[in-house]
């Protein structure tokens, strides 16, 4: 995966990024020294969030094939909330 720094984004601005991201999916931006941030393509981060959303859907599926839920009425769930 291809580093960039703070500074070469501050110098080259946007270019330094889409150049990063011509070979790689992601980047990592560093500050100071130290890994800080990870840029990617929005189609990639639309992806990973589809799988992410697709992932919390079967987790859902699967805790309800357990009987692992609450049958309440919104009343119930608000003061069970509030209890917590």
């Amino acid at each position: 995966m291809v580093r960039i720094t703070a500074n070469e984004i501050k110098t080259n601005g946007l270019t330094a990024i889409k150049t990063a991201l011509k070979n790689d999916e992601e980047t990592v931006i560093t500050e100071r020294g130290k890994e800080r941030f990870v840029v990617m393509d929005l189609e990639r981060y639309n992806q990973l969030r589809e799988y992410e959303l697709e992932t919390a859907l079967l987790e859902s599926l699967r805790d309800v094939e357990n009987g692992q839920f609450i049958e309440e009425t919104v009343d119930e769930h608000l003061q069970r909330i509030k209890n917590v």
